[in-house]
């Protein structure tokens, strides 16, 4: 990657992570302090820990698309998606992720299946409760972790 490209690439990097951080700072406005039995409130924060694994899950597409260019089987691609960028592309890409990073947003990426696809089902408090923590703990890791993939890309 040369000069300019890299610096595309870290232009849009940033702005999905501008994003994220936006959709982030909402999710902390709503979750405040949380009240397990506050239907309204779990609800809300729920639909903001969607938002914030499906912008994560755009930032992952985009170093993809920017590096593989493919996804990869259809019916399995948010998982496989997520797998690859714990691993190294030799001569392409370093990893993204660490595995700290992939196991948090793995879990949340099954969360957002879940309150995605279960229409009639109430949602668990308690299981939005402990995703809140592994959202809070995904965005810093989610940082890092670009932090030091953009300074290993950065044409010397």
């Amino acid at each position: 990657m040369d000069a300019q490209e890299f610096l595309i690439f870290e232009t849009d990097v940033a702005a999905q992570l501008a994003m994220i951080g936006y959709i982030f700072a909402n999710l902390e406005d709503r979750a405040g302090d949380f009240d397990a039995g506050d239907a309204r409130q779990v609800e809300s924060v729920a639909y903001q820990i969607h938002n914030a694994y499906s912008a994560c899950d755009e930032l992952l597409r985009l170093i993809a698309a920017s590096f593989e260019n493919q996804l990869g089987d259809a019916a399995r691609w948010h998982s496989a998606l997520l797998l690859r960028m714990t691993q190294p592309v030799p001569g392409v890409r370093p990893a993204p992720l660490t595995k700290e990073t992939f196991l948090l947003l793995d879990a949340l990426r099954g969360f957002r299946h879940i309150f995605r696809h279960a229409y009639a089902a109430a949602v668990d408090p308690e299981q939005v409760q402990s995703n809140l923590g592994r959202a809070r703990r995904a965005h810093d890791c989610l940082r890092r972790d670009l932090s030091a993939f953009l300074e290993q890309l950065k044409p010397r």
